[in-house]
């Protein structure tokens, strides 16, 4: 059995630690920013944004109350946080091998995302962009940090498709 496939038998279970994981990443990454004093870039306030709103999704339906659309709802957040994952490790990837590389990240996509939403300037503990990509690229026990961020996005990733398909299947069984 393996292990994408255990906690998928139980989508609540699943969409719990998806959001307990997720939230879990980002405390990790406060920790390591007020803490350890390792500034984030714009790509690894990006990867925060992606690990909230799979946390969100998850959460949201791991409250959905059984009933007529609850399967639909949890194959379909399965299906989102699946996508949101998948971009998340884009994201992970392309600061490990193309931002981290480059003097500057200013006016990068994941720049622009930022300012755009405004959380920056909300909550600027969190959100502000303090590094550049150059600056943030730190390793955790010899491991960079983005691939940390990337491993989590692909195993969420593996969840998530894993419940989509995991509930489609009980559906059509039962």
């Amino acid at each position: 059995m393996s292990l994408i496939a255990l906690p998928a038998r139980q989508p609540r279970a699943t969409l719990a630690l998806i959001a307990l994981a997720c939230l879990a990443s980002v405390g990790a990454a406060l920790f390591a920013q007020h803490r350890l004093d390792m500034q984030p870039c714009p790509w690894c306030i990006l990867q925060r944004i992606l690990f909230l709103l799979i946390g969100t999704v998850a959460a949201l339906a791991a409250v959905l109350p059984d009933g007529l659309g609850a399967a639909l709802s949890r194959r379909l957040s399965g299906a989102l946080i699946a996508l949101l994952a998948l971009a998340g490790t884009a994201a992970a990837l392309y600061q490990h091998f193309v931002a981290a590389k480059l003097p500057s990240c200013d006016l990068t996509l994941a720049d622009r995302i930022i300012s755009s939403l405004g959380l920056d300037a909300a909550l600027p503990d969190v959100f502000e962009v303090r590094a550049s990509c150059a600056e943030a690229a730190v390793s955790v026990l010899g491991v960079p940090f983005e691939l940390w961020s990337a491993m989590l996005f692909v195993l969420l990733a593996g969840l998530g498709l894993r419940l989509a398909i995991r509930v489609a299947e009980r559906r059509r069984f039962s």
